[in-house]
């Protein structure tokens, strides 16, 4: 990937964002600040912060792919996926209880999570050998949340930002479901009782086992594999919706199951 922007701002942005996700202040947006900011100082950006977590001792627990449904790149004006990754501190399970406080601005996003059976890594990954590689899919809510102020984003700003990853919740039981299936699989995003939209794995990037694919080849250029283990969210089938203290939201699969999360003050 090739950087424009001095290594300096890019070590600047990620300290500003790593404060911002602990004090809760968020910054200005990134795009404005230097010029020509590219989606490669970006991934530098996210990066710097991924390193700088996992010297302190956070595990990673999986990655995220976002921006990978027409309502999602509608909703921020792009036309690519992105992604990013969370720890094992950021996973929430079934019935969480989860404090609103954590999060500068939250939404939530139903989707799949793939465990992985075995590593994919790319170049060269194809849709078959994504899905061979699905050892289990699970009802997942991805909590998004931005560092930037007012959600005033662009995709570098959002992937400087770690693509706008707030939190993970994960089901208990995976959904009986074969990974080959997943196009037909219908889910809602529930808030409080409402139906706040729905779709079909179809309409995550045409086939929700292609941003894994993605996924693993784009890591693979820079010589990053996805692990065995690790958990994989595809992204969202709607467009994603705000949440506050008292807010229930589910994921509903139908016949398929649930995940039910609540926030709280």
């Amino acid at each position: 990937m090739n950087h424009t922007a001095e290594k300096g701002i890019l070590h600047q942005f990620a300290a500003e964002l790593l404060e911002a996700t602990t004090s809760l202040v968020p910054v200005a947006p990134l795009r404005d600040r230097v010029e020509g900011m590219t989606l490669a100082d970006a991934y530098y950006v996210q990066t710097v912060q991924l390193e700088h977590d996992t010297a302190a001792g956070r595990v990673l627990a999986g990655r995220k792919v976002g921006l990978t449904s027409l309502a999602m790149q509608a909703q921020l004006g792009v036309d690519s996926p992105d992604f990013g990754f969370f720890f094992e501190d950021m996973v929430h399970h079934e019935g969480a209880k989860i404090p609103v406080s954590g999060f500068i601005q939250p939404k939530v996003e139903p989707e799949f999570g793939f465990v992985l059976k075995h590593a994919l890594q790319g170049p060269g990954v194809t849709l078959e050998q994504a899905a061979a590689a699905i050892g289990a899919v699970y009802p997942a809510i991805e909590i998004i949340d931005s560092r930037i102020t007012d959600w005033d984003i662009k995709l570098v700003d959002t992937v400087a930002d770690n693509a706008s990853c707030g939190a993970i919740a994960v089901g208990s039981v995976p959904l009986d479901v074969d990974p080959a299936q997943l196009l037909d699989v219908s889910c809602s995003l529930v808030i409080d009782g409402q139906v706040t939209g729905t779709g079909t794995g179809a309409d995550v990037m045409g086939n929700p086992v292609a941003p894994l694919a993605w996924l693993a080849n784009v890591l693979g250029e820079e010589g990053v594999a996805l692990e065995a283990g690790q958990l994989i969210l595809p992204g969202s089938f709607t467009k994603a919706e705000p949440v506050t203290a008292g807010s229930t939201a589910v994921a509903d699969f139908g016949a398929l199951g649930t995940l039910t999360i609540h926030f709280t003050d």
